[in-house]
C-alpha cells in the first residue's frame, strides 16, 4: 500500500479554494500520482504543510467521496478508491450482467409486440410544422391543443422534453441547489435516487403504504423545510400500486402548510388504466407534472410533457438552453397524432388490460401460496421477502434475475422488484413457485439440532 507523504502532495496543490484542491486532486487521481489504494495524509496534516484551514480541504475531500474518488475509514484514514471520475447514475450502472439465457425480470418495460406502429405517425411528424427553425418553442401547438383537453389540471405552462427523466432531471437541475432538501417517495425509481445524489440534494424519504406516500411521513419530512416533494401521482413503477383520490387529498392537505415544489413524475401514463390526476388544480402555482409517453408509444419515441406555471417552465427552460434546446418537432407532432389517433388509443387501452393481467395473475399465484401480493397495475410486482440478498440468490439459481428493493430506497426493504409486463400466462404458475420459495425465511445453520 502507498502512503501519501504531506508535502508531496501539498507541492502539487497550488490551488487553495475548496473547489480548487478538489479539482486538483481529482487530477492527480485521473493522470496516476495518486493510485487506486493510496493512503493520503491525514487532513489536519495536509492543511497545516498547506497553510489553509481543515475545513476548507474538508469540504473539498467531502466532495471527493460523493464522487467515490476518495473513501474515508475513520481513524484508519482517507484512501484513493477509483481513477475513473465519470459522473454515473451508480444503481442503474449496478445492475449487473445476466445470463442471455436467464427470465430478465429486472426490467419494467413493456412487451414490443403491444406497442402501436410509428410509421404513419413519422410520416405525419415529418410535416411537422416550423420543422428544422431553430426557434426554441416550449412545445408544438399542435401537440399541445391535443393535451390540453386529457391533462389532469389547467396549468399555466407546458413544457416538451425528451422523455420523462429527462424532465425530471432538467427540473432539478434547475429548482434544487446542491446541499438543498428534497422530500421522495419511497420506494421510488432507482433514477430519481441516482440524479438526486448526482445533484448533492439531501433526500428524506416518504415511507408509502399500499395507498402511496403517507401524510404523517410527508408531514415529517416537510417539517425540514425541503425545497421540493416528489411523488407518483397515478401508480407505482415499483410496486404497480394505485394512489387512490382520497390519498392524494390527504397529501395535498399537508402540502397546503409548506412552501414546498410539487413535482408529479407520471412515468407509466396511459397503460396504468387509471385517469391522471394531480395537486395542480389545489396547488397551480407549485406543482410541476410530468407525464412520459415511453411505455404506451415506445421508448424511441422519446417523449414527455412536464407542466407548471409560467415562472417555473420558464425557469426549467432557461437551464435547458445549457443543451438541447428544445425537443424534436418531428417526435412531437407523431405523439400528437398518436394521442389523436382511434386505433392507436384503443391499442394502447387493450396493452394497459393485457400489463394488468400479467401482473395480477402473478399477484393471485403468490396468494394461493401464502404472499400477500395485492392486485395493482403497470409493469412491475413487488415481492415481500426475508431477506433481499437470500431471495435473489434463489432466484438466480433457477434462472431468474431481479432486483433487490434497496435498489429503490435508501436501504434494504424487505422486498424483490419483479417486472411483469413481458410474462407469459402460461410460466405464471412455475415462477410463482420459484417466487415464493426466494421470499421464504433462509434456513439458520446451527438452529438444528
Amino acid at each position: 500500500m502507498t502512503t501519501i507523504d504531506a508535502e508531496d502532495l501539498a507541492a502539487h496543490l497550488t490551488d487553495r479554494t475548496t473547489q480548487g484542491l478538489a479539482r486538483d486532486t481529482a487530477r492527480l487521481v485521473r493522470t496516476g500520482v495518486l493510485p487506486v489504494g493510496a493512503r493520503l495524509p491525514s487532513l489536519r496534516d495536509l492543511a497545516f504543510v498547506m497553510g489553509i484551514s481543515p475545513s476548507t480541504l474538508s469540504e473539498a475531500w467531502k466532495e471527493l467521496r460523493r464522487l467515490r474518488v476518495l473513501t474515508g475509514r475513520g481513524r484508519n484514514g482517507t484512501y484513493v478508491s477509483a481513477s475513473n471520475l465519470s459522473p454515473r447514475p451508480l444503481r442503474v450502472s449496478a445492475q449487473g450482467h445476466f445470463s442471455p439465457s436467464a427470465r430478465n425480470l429486472t426490467l419494467a418495460v413493456p412487451d414490443l409486440s403491444l406497442l402501436p406502429p410509428l410509421d404513419e405517425a413519422l410520416v405525419h411528424g415529418a410535416r411537422s410544422e416550423q420543422l428544422n427553425s431553430y426557434e426554441r418553442v416550449r412545445i408544438l401547438p399542435e401537440l399541445e391543443r391535443v393535451l390540453r383537453p386529457q391533462w389532469p389540471f389547467q396549468s399555466a405552462a407546458m413544457l416538451a422534453t425528451n422523455g420523462g427523466y429527462n424532465a425530471v432531471y432538467l427540473t432539478l437541475h434547475a429548482l434544487v441547489h446542491p446541499g438543498s432538501a428534497v422530500a421522495l417517495e419511497m420506494p421510488t425509481s432507482m433514477r430519481l435516487l441516482d440524479i438526486l445524489e448526482d445533484l448533492g440534494a439531501r433526500i428524506l424519504p416518504v415511507e408509502s403504504d399500499l395507498s402511496g406516500p403517507k401524510p404523517e411521513a410527508l408531514q415529517a419530512a416537510l417539517a425540514q423545510k425541503p425545497v421540493a416533494f416528489i411523488y407518483q401521482p397515478v401508480i407505482s413503477s415499483v410496486t404497480g400500486q394505485y394512489l387512490p383520490a382520497q390519498r392524494l387529498s390527504e397529501l395535498g392537505r399537508v402540502l397546503e402548510r409548506s412552501e414546498t415544489l410539487i413535482i408529479e413524475d407520471d412515468g407509466v401514463g396511459d397503460i396504468a388504466m387509471a385517469p391522471s390526476h394531480s395537486l395542480g388544480d389545489r396547488l397551480p402555482d407549485r406543482v410541476i407534472h410530468i407525464r412520459s409517453f415511453s411505455k404506451s408509444f415506445g421508448p424511441d419515441l422519446r417523449m414527455a410533457v412536464l407542466s407548471a406555471s409560467e415562472d417555473l417552465v420558464d425557469r426549467v427552460q432557461s437551464f435547458r438552453a445549457f443543451s438541447a434546446g428544445w425537443t424534436s418537432r418531428i417526435l412531437q407532432s407523431a405523439v400528437a397524432w398518436l394521442l389523436s389517433d382511434d386505433t392507436t388509443r384503443a391499442g394502447v387501452q387493450s396493452a394497459g388490460e393485457t400489463y394488468r393481467e400479467r401482473r395480477n395473475a402473478l399477484a393471485r399465484a403468490l396468494r394461493d401460496r401464502g404472499i400477500d401480493v395485492p392486485d395493482g397495475a403497470g409493469l412491475s410486482l413487488y415481492l415481500p421477502v426475508h431477506s433481499e440478498t437470500f431471495a435473489l440468490i434463489t432466484l438466480a439459481a433457477h434462472g431468474i434475475s431481479a432486483l433487490p428493493g434497496e435498489s429503490f430506497s435508501l436501504g434494504p426493504t424487505g422486498h424483490v422488484r419483479l417486472g411483469t409486463g413481458r410474462l407469459d400466462l402460461a410460466e405464471i404458475g412455475e415462477l410463482a413457485d420459484i417466487a415464493s420459495l426466494a421470499a421464504a425465511e433462509p434456513f439458520e445453520i446451527g438452529t438444528a439440532h
